[in-house]
C-alpha cells in the first residue's frame, strides 16, 4: 500500500523558512520521480517543485525559483522542499506527489 506521509508544515511570518518533508512507504521509492503541489483556498492545485528518481534533475515553478530547493534521500525513502524567503502568497495545503498517489498534505502559513 503505497503512502505519502508529510510533515513540517506551520505558521512563519512573511521572509522566514521552512523545510517539508514527505516519508514514502509501499512502492520502490529510487526509481520514481516525486514532486511537490500546492493548492491555496479557492485555487486550482499547481505543480511547485519536481526532482528525478535520482535527484539529478530538479525543475521548479517559476514563483518559487531562486527560494525552494526539492531534495530527496533515496535512503530514507524521503523527499524534502527547502522553502526560504516566504512570501504570503505561498500559503497553500502542500502535498507530495508520485503518480496518482497523493499525502494528505501539511498547512503552510505566512503571515505576520
Amino acid at each position: 500500500q503505497v503512502q505519502l506521509v508529510e510533515s513540517g508544515g506551520g505558521l512563519v511570518q512573511p521572509g522566514g523558512s521552512l523545510r517539508l518533508s514527505c516519508a514514502a512507504s509501499g512502492f520502490a521509492f529510487s526509481i520514481y520521480a516525486m514532486s511537490w503541489h500546492r493548492q491555496a483556498p479557492g485555487k486550482e492545485r499547481e505543480l511547485v517543485a519536481r526532482i528525478s528518481s535520482g535527484g539529478g534533475l530538479t525543475n521548479y515553478a517559476d514563483s518559487v525559483k531562486g527560494r525552494f530547493t526539492i531534495s530527496r534521500d533515496n535512503t530514507k525513502k524521503t523527499v524534502y522542499l527547502q522553502m526560504n524567503n516566504l512570501k504570503p502568497e505561498d500559503t497553500a495545503v502542500y502535498y507530495c506527489n508520485r503518480n496518482t498517489d497523493w499525502g494528505q498534505g501539511t498547512q503552510v502559513t505566512v503571515s505576520s
